[in-house]
């Protein structure tokens, strides 16, 4: 199975789609890609997210995309089924878990403790997503489970934005960031999509520079 690092590709930003139509979804997907990033992840949170999963990959094919917020068995198949290229969700459970280990496709599972980060483990997963980062400790937490998990890699979503996103990667034990700031709700209410490939482009820029690695 490819890892979830690997389907990235070395883009260290993990930029979310919330969209309430497949055109809409279509629009920030391709202003996404103007900026030159090669995955998005779609949140299954709007009645039109499933459609515009699938609307996305037909006419943005360039783009790998995912479902998030997956939670359950059923919404799990219904991300399959739209095409989804990898699944991430937003918390881990035994159960949940066990219906990961045969979907096929890379998974990011989400944690928020230490209890949830050895479940994962024990499950063989040893990337996982912090979710919701700023209210889970942080870079705080990330740099004390350095030590206590050393072969685990994180991508903190929740909190995340232009201003930290840099103090997260400097961790040796983060590969990506995710957030929803590359596209706010703002500019998709008004159909700013150049203001989403410049934030995407800034975020680009911002973790391109050699960063000094330091979990102490």
């Amino acid at each position: 199975m490819t890892r979830f690092s690997e389907l990235m590709s070395g883009q260290t930003l993990l930029p979310i789609i919330q969209a309430q139509s497949p055109r809409q979804g279509v629009q920030i997907a391709r202003a996404m890609a103007d900026a030159g990033l090669t995955l998005v992840e779609v949140v299954l949170r709007t009645n039109a997210s499933l459609a515009a999963l699938t609307a996305i990959k037909q006419e943005v094919p360039q783009l790998k995309v995912g479902a998030g917020t997956v939670i359950d068995a059923r919404i799990l198949n219904q991300a399959l089924a739209a095409g989804a290229d990898f699944i991430v969700t937003p918390a881990t459970s035994e159960e949940l878990l066990a219906e990961l280990a045969s979907c096929g496709v890379p998974v990011l599972p989400g944690v928020s403790n230490t209890g949830d980060i050895l479940l994962a483990y024990e499950h063989g997963y040893t990337e996982l997503k912090l979710f919701p980062a700023s209210l889970s400790g942080g870079t705080a937490f990330l740099r004390a489970m350095s030590s206590v998990f050393q072969s685990i890699r994180f991508c903190p979503t929740g909190g995340v934005n232009e201003q930290n996103m840099q103090d997260y990667l400097a961790l040796s034990n983060v590969f990506a960031v995710g957030g929803t700031w590359v596209a706010s709700a703002e500019w998709v209410e008004q159909g700013n999509w150049q203001a989403i490939t410049t934030a995407c482009h800034q975020a680009i820029n911002r973790s391109e520079p050699e960063i000094t690695h330091s979990v102490a």
